[in-house]
């Protein structure tokens, strides 16, 4: 499974662990992610989607409807 939000797009990106001496070393910001099931209304189906906290803030906001057309428009949904 990809850390990729669904809805937004987000994913895990790399940076460095600093040390006390300044030594980097590799590492990865995960994406906070979740697997939930939603009800599409529209549609009368139930869904599952990877969606990070920002994603469900955004279908709390705009709904589920409103929120896979602008992800289907910007190539999130696999």
């Amino acid at each position: 499974m990809s850390k990729i939000c669904q809805i937004t797009g987000k994913k895990a990106m790399g940076g460095c662990n600093v040390s006390h001496s300044k030594r980097h070393t590799k590492r990865s910001f995960d994406v906070n992610l979740f697997r939930r099931k939603f009800y599409w209304v529209e549609q009368d189906v139930w869904i599952e989607l990877n969606v990070s906290a920002a994603g469900l803030r955004t279908i709390n906001k705009i709904g589920l409807d409103n929120a896979l057309k602008q992800a289907a428009e910007k190539g999130y949904l696999s």
